[in-house]
């Protein structure tokens, strides 16, 4: 028997599937939102083939952009969706649209030790002590989860439109070319998908080299077969992740520990762990022992926000756990 539908609805990808009453994950299905004109009709879709004419009671979605009293408007797509919408749509008892990174941070200190992959040294974060939870898809996520005796609660946030700060010459520069594209550099303008083609582009610029690549994918395939522009282009990437990383952790004094999601980072894991994100994570002056004694994580488990939202869905609205 199913208790109830999640989802982990992104930018690119709607993941759902079905809880069980021991609050396993069943049936995942990923779909690709540009064959659907609406949420409405993925779920539909999903409901129909899994389930029948049955429905589920409950559903909580783990949604990419802010919920705002129950309504999201994606940031990344052309979508919109409420939870009266869906509540009226498939008869729910009741239903929730979250942050699907404040889904990932509620999934964070559940998640199987086999799907995460320590980035650097081997510390353990403080018991009790805030987490935080972001990475680079489509957009930049980010969510924290405030953690105590009592439970633990997610706070979502917008963290990847915050201002990118650079640290160094190169930085700068790429700041001044994507200033004078965008008006104002977010950190989603360079990790981010998107973003990884408007690095290339920028140090393409500095470097007087040709813009041959056509677009993100292009480039980590470039990379992998050691174009030079490419690599400097990912491993840059990685460092400025390093660095967000590092604001972030100051930011919600998630001394518990960070975590890096999303779509990109899982598959510069080997980069990540040795090259310059963990140098630049710690790299902050009078801080930078503060910043040592925080263990800096990679979830690649394929699912963490539906195992977020599927912890949500266990709970009232007003609960702590």
């Amino acid at each position: 028997m199913y208790t109830g539908l999640v989802g982990d609805i992104g930018g690119t990808h709607a993941r759902l599937a079905l809880v069980d009453e021991e609050g396993h994950i069943r049936h995942p299905v990923t779909y690709d939102e540009r064959d659907y004109p609406s949420l409405t009709e993925v779920i539909a879709t999903y409901l129909d083939k899994t389930l029948g004419r049955k429905r589920p009671g409950r559903a909580v979605l783990a949604v990419a952009g802010p919920v705002v009293d129950g309504e999201i408007q994606f940031t990344n797509n052309s979508w919109r969706a409420s939870e009266g919408e869906l509540f009226v749509a498939f008869e729910f008892e009741s239903v929730r649209l979250i942050n699907d990174f404040a889904a990932q941070a509620l999934a964070a200190p559940r998640l199987p030790v086999d799907t995460l992959r320590q980035i650097g040294p081997d510390v353990r974060g403080a018991d009790f002590a805030p987490l935080v939870v972001l990475g680079p898809g489509t957009g930049f996520g980010v969510a924290g989860l405030a953690r105590s005796e009592r439970g633990d609660m997610e706070v979502a946030g917008e963290g990847g439109h915050g201002a990118f700060a650079p640290v160094d010459e190169t930085e700068i520069e790429i700041l001044r070319i994507l200033n004078r594209r965008f008006g104002r550099t977010s950190i989603e303008r360079i990790l981010s998908g998107p973003g990884l083609f408007n690095l290339y582009g920028a140090l393409a610029g500095i470097r007087g080299a040709p813009e041959t690549l056509a677009d993100e994918a292009a480039v980590t395939a470039a990379a992998e077969r050691g174009d030079a522009l490419a690599v400097e282009t990912l491993d840059r990437f990685c460092a400025i992740l390093g660095s967000v990383a590092g604001d972030l952790a100051l930011t919600y004094g998630a001394r518990g520990g960070v975590y890096i999601s999303g779509g990109l980072a899982p598959r510069m894991a080997d980069r990540l762990a040795s090259g310059e994100f963990r140098r630049r994570f710690e790299a902050k002056g009078r801080m930078s022992d503060f910043m040592a004694a925080i263990p800096t994580t990679l979830i690649q488990h394929p699912y963490a926000a539906l195992v977020g939202a599927a912890r949500a869905l266990k709970r009232p609205a007003t609960s702590l756990r």
